[in-house]
């Protein structure tokens, strides 16, 4: 098993030479390598079993940083690093001309952040250069939150595992792209179109689902556990999905309050026998923060399913929204 540590010199020393680091961020924890290193930035693809055309994202010490690696820094980009750096907004630029091809998918584009967890800021500042960072996972299932999800998953795949607690906000950044003529979030995630549009003084487009995957997170089919995932818009429309549920083993039920599971209960009353709760998650900041951990939990208690009633598409719900639509995409 890799090392699990809080030294930072210690993942600014296996960075450089070459290996692979679990990252604590805000968001989740990446699998960081050296973004200048292809060889390093090869292993990362090969270990999450990732498709080398799907592109990464370049975390940074700071928004000094981003002249090394866009070709042409965007106006907008300074009010949205001004109010939103350090933090959960990634942005994507027109690559410039030295940023390795195995970070940009062969794309003419980067995406970059500068995250908001002291540790990572800490190795990025030491490192002093970008670190190419995805989710700690393999390719398509449930980002890790915690440390141990990244030993769990990647195991000696991971040369060593920077400790820094649980993630604070729990599902990936929001991406904005600015390198066209409209400012188009292709991602959604704790900062949403509105708080986005505001900064701006301009609309902004929600990528509308259709064409090819241009950052992280744009698949279909994504964030899923083992279990098969069932969203609902609200508990009462469980009594709809009943007949459609597997035929047979557990079936995890998650939802943001009590009142809701007992919502959901009542609809899948001839199912009583197979229901296990989840841990009710609250609002939507709650449900995001647990919402990777219950879905992990789903699949140590080896459900076959799980139901969850999905929050208010407002505010980071929005995000949460997505991440359930993109891990029952199969349904």
């Amino acid at each position: 098993m890799p090392e699990v540590t809080t030294d930072v010199d210690a993942a600014v020393r296996v960075l450089r030479a070459g290996g692979l680091v679990g990252l604590p961020t805000e968001t989740v924890y990446g699998l960081a390598a050296h973004a200048r290193n292809p060889e390093a930035v090869r292993r990362v693809f090969a270990v999450k079993g990732r498709p080398p055309t799907h592109p990464l994202i370049v975390h940074l010490p700071d928004a000094s940083h981003v002249g090394r690696w866009a070709a042409e820094i965007p106006a907008a980009l300074a009010s949205l690093a001004d109010a939103l750096w350090p933090g959960p907004l990634t942005v994507v630029m027109r690559a410039a001309a030295e940023v390795p091809a195995e970070v940009t998918g062969g794309r003419d584009t980067v995406a970059v952040r500068v995250p908001a967890h002291p540790l990572a800021l800490e190795v990025l500042r030491r490192l002093d250069d970008g670190l190419a960072a995805p989710s700690a996972n393999r390719f398509g299932e449930v980002s890790p939150t915690t440390a141990a999800h990244v030993v769990a998953d990647l195991g000696d795949d991971v040369d060593l595992v920077l400790d820094g607690g649980p993630c604070l906000v729990g599902v990936e950044s929001t991406i904005i792209d600015l390198s066209g003529e409209t400012p188009e979030v292709l991602r959604t995630g704790a900062v949403t179109v509105e708080e986005l549009s505001s900064l701006l003084g301009t609309g902004v487009t929600l990528w509308s689902g259709e064409g090819e995957a241009r950052a992280p997170g744009m698949l279909a089919s994504h964030y899923a556990p083992h279990a098969t995932v069932y969203m609902l818009d609200d508990a009462a429309a469980s009594t709809e999905i009943a007949t459609g549920l597997p035929g047979e083993g557990s079936i995890a039920v998650l939802a943001g309050t009590t009142t809701e599971l007992d919502q959901v209960r009542s609809g899948l009353a001839g199912l009583a026998h197979r229901l296990v709760d989840l841990e009710p998650v609250g609002g939507p900041e709650g449900f995001a923060h647990d919402l990777y951990d219950r879905l992990r939990q789903a699949d140590r208690l080896k459900c076959t399913a799980v139901v969850v009633v999905a929050p208010p598409p407002q505010g980071v719900g929005a995000a949460v929204r997505d991440r359930l639509a993109r891990a029952s995409s199969g349904n």
